[in-house]
């Protein structure tokens, strides 16, 4: 029976993964968590619900993340198995709130709870140090607009709350009789908070478009794929001629050299700016002439060349651009395609300014997953997010899509619309409230397409507050481990001893003690 529970925690934790890109299946997310929690509450040991949820953590990793096979080959299990380690705190939470027959107020408690120490995962493992917020359960409802009113108030995290908020409801109406009249006051106040926040929040206030244009060459494989890859993108941005764009933009790695070490190169950028009457954000990877080392960077090039607007990223790729201790892990190079040489990080994020006066935030690939990286640069003023990636070593898996759902988002947490433009697809344009603008590219595709993208004024709940979600959640956390420590406390503590009964004398009276 042990080993069934096992193997039923990791296929329980990898089932979520179907509410993502590619499969979609948005609606999933809301019962995807209940055959893992229904396992969790009936564990006979908290130490078996610890193992159970370490089990379906490491199983929702390797399943949301198994496109990184090629990448990180055996490193995915181990890594999955870490990871898999911040389940922990949840699994002991639904056992402990759920199990047995709860009363009201601890089926209540557990509403809020439960969702928070899921939270608490995600909240660690967004840390760039542990792979980054990818996979977060909130992300899955991308294409929800209710979901996305809701990450304007609160970014992905509040979403993700209040998906799990309705799978711990699920399981008090199929387990706990007792609780269903508050599992359906939960779920009747996921549903208000929703109604109020779609019909009451404001909407973000139009202020005119911008036409960008996304430059998607398509695969090119083969030794001189780099030259040949910069020929196809120069024709596709040569055909924009007439089309009048505010901005092209290129995909990430577009340009192979220092475009200061070779102004040939920066000669035919300018060139192809003045063709097509628009700006050029490029993105160079490739060691600098300045300084060492090598660097992904946005730079801008106007007909005149570049325009000293540049951003190297700061967040970069563990194994795929940098590995981790490599004193230690070096030998990742000889089994997964792990980065030869660690990249180099970027200063500090840059709000670039076009000649109309709109001013953009570039982003570089895996950048797009973070939501304080493009809150911080909607609230430095940019009017415009722009995410140049490439994902052509994961071409036919469902990271393409994954990845451009996540701008969708980016887009309806600040208020901003988000250009994700790629390599091999898929290029997206999702408006301020994470609406999809014009039609996507997929990874078939190889093509120029201008977008008329609408811009917003205003600023979201999310950008001025952050994320207030995870705060909440881990006060209540902390409350809540405050009053089972005191409980533990007062039931350790020995009684008082009765005191002995006053003496009495002769005469009936009570002597008193010290007379």
């Amino acid at each position: 029976a042990r080993w069934w529970r096992a193997a039923g925690a990791v296929a329980a934790g990898a089932l979520p993964c179907l509410a993502f890109p590619a499969p979609a299946l948005w609606w999933l997310a809301y019962g995807a968590l209940v055959p893992w929690m229904l396992l969790l509450r009936s564990a006979p040991t908290g130490r078996r619900a610890a193992l159970e949820g370490w089990l379906g953590g490491a199983g929702f990793i390797v399943a949301v993340h198994h496109w990184l096979l090629p990448s990180l080959h055996v490193f995915l299990v181990p890594l999955a198995a870490l990871l898999g380690l911040l389940w922990i705190p949840w699994a002991l939470l639904v056992r402990e709130l759920l199990g047995g027959a709860p009363a009201p107020g601890r089926a209540a408690a557990a509403l809020f709870l439960v969702p928070a120490g899921w939270l608490l995962s995600e909240l660690a493992r967004s840390w760039q140090g542990l792979g980054g917020p990818w996979g977060l359960l909130g992300a899955s409802q991308w294409q929800v607009a209710p979901a996305l009113r809701l990450a304007s108030v609160g970014g992905v995290w509040l979403v993700s709350l209040l998906v799990v908020a309705v799978n711990c409801a699920v399981v008090l109406l199929v387990a706990v009789p007792g609780a269903r009249a508050a599992a359906v006051a939960g779920v009747a106040g996921c549903a208000v908070l929703t109604a109020v926040v779609w019909v009451w929040l404001p909407r973000p206030e139009a202020s005119g478009a911008l036409r960008v244009a996304v430059v998607q060459p398509g695969l090119v494989d083969g030794e001189d794929g780099g030259d040949r890859r910069f020929a196809v993108e120069e024709r596709l941005t040569a055909a924009l001629a007439g089309s009048r764009p505010d901005l092209v933009v290129w995909g990430e790695s577009s340009v192979g050299a220092d475009l200061a070490a070779r102004p040939d190169l920066s000669r035919r950028l300018a060139e192809l700016s003045a063709r097509a009457g628009a700006p050029l954000l490029v993105n160079v990877d490739a060691r600098r002439s300045d300084r060492p080392g090598i660097y992904k960077s946005s730079v801008l090039v106007g007909p005149q060349g570049p325009t000293g607007e540049r951003y190297d990223k700061m967040r970069l790729v563990p194994f795929g651009e940098y590995i981790p201790a490599r004193s230690l892990l070096g030998w990742a190079t000889s089994v997964g395609k792990a980065a030869g040489e660690d990249r180099m990080r970027g200063d500090g994020p840059v709000v670039m300014d076009l000649p109309g006066g709109t001013r953009i935030g570039p982003l570089v690939c895996f950048e797009s997953a973070f939501p304080d990286m493009s809150r911080h640069l909607a609230g430095e003023g940019a009017g415009v997010l722009v995410a140049q990636s490439s994902t052509s070593t994961f071409q036919n898996s469902w990271a393409p899509s994954q990845h451009a759902s996540l701008a969708a988002l980016r887009s309806a947490e600040t208020g901003r619309p988000m250009v994700h433009a790629t390599l091999t697809g898929t290029s997206a344009v999702f408006g301020p409230t994470g609406e999809p603008v014009g039609s996507t590219l997929p990874t078939s595709a190889s093509a120029a397409v201008v977008y008329e993208v609408p811009l917003a004024r205003g600023t979201t709940l999310f950008v001025r507050f952050g994320n207030w979600p995870g705060a909440l959640s881990l006060a209540g956390l902390a409350l809540y481990c405050a009053s089972r420590g005191v409980r533990a406390v007062r039931a350790g503590r020995p009684a008082p001893e009765p005191s002995a009964p006053p003496a009495r004398t002769a005469r009936g009276s009570a002597a008193r003690p010290g007379r």
